[in-house]
């Protein structure tokens, strides 16, 4: 987590996590053993990469001095188990509600995401839909590229990685939610035509044209 950070930027971020109302300048210094100079070097940089930032002024017995604190960013540096956390909801939906419950449950949660995230499509073409959903999956982290295939109408996303592979590997119905992500934002109906998970190289979404107005 903490790759390309010294000894002692990971000791100052590991004190900001102590103290969550925040650390002045001095108190670093304090704590670290190293000069003020030093912590303010160490402080512009962290706060540069957005890993720490300006909290509230504090009174210290004379002039009131600003405190640093962890931004979200570097709270995210340290070690969570949201895998873990999870399984367990999956497990329990899936105890409830069953394999067909679940996935439509899947279903739902990718639908309504996709609703919210469709308002930044408005006025594109498919094609352009296309390529900005795979923007999108590339913001939440799919490494994602857009093809386009000789004598196909529509571009092709294709995913080089799975953001929940665990999860999907123990609950193939959580891929449900990819394919209503993208069948909302682009208004059409998707073919998962390949799968990491079923040990595809990629994940492939074949967008389907609309169909004819009658």
């Amino acid at each position: 987590m903490f790759y390309g950070f010294g000894q002692r930027q990971r000791e100052l971020l590991e004190k900001l996590l102590h103290r969550k109302s925040g650390l002045t300048i001095d108190d670093l210094a304090k704590q670290l053993g190293i000069s003020r100079n030093a912590v303010q070097q160490h402080a512009l940089s962290l706060e540069k990469g957005g890993y720490i930032e300006k909290g509230a002024l504090t009174a210290t017995g004379g002039r009131p001095v600003r405190v640093y604190i962890l931004s979200k960013k570097g709270i995210d540096l340290f070690p969570k188990q949201y895998s873990w956390f999870s399984e367990l909801l999956l497990n329990s939906l899936k105890s409830q509600l069953g394999t067909e419950g679940l996935e439509i449950k899947m279903h739902e949660i990718g639908k309504n995401l996709g609703e919210s995230l469709k308002p930044k499509l408005a006025g594109m073409s498919l094609s352009e839909k296309i390529y900005a959903a795979s923007e999108m999956m590339h913001e939440l982290g799919f490494e994602t590229e857009v093809t386009v295939k000789e004598g196909e109408s529509l571009p092709v996303i294709k995913a080089h990685n799975c953001i929940y592979h665990h999860l999907a590997m123990e609950f193939e119905e959580v891929c449900q939610l990819d394919r209503s992500l993208l069948e909302s934002i682009l208004d059409s109906t998707i073919d998962h035509q390949e799968c990491i998970i079923r040990k595809g190289e990629v994940c492939k979404f074949k967008i389907n044209p609309p169909s004819p107005k009658e």
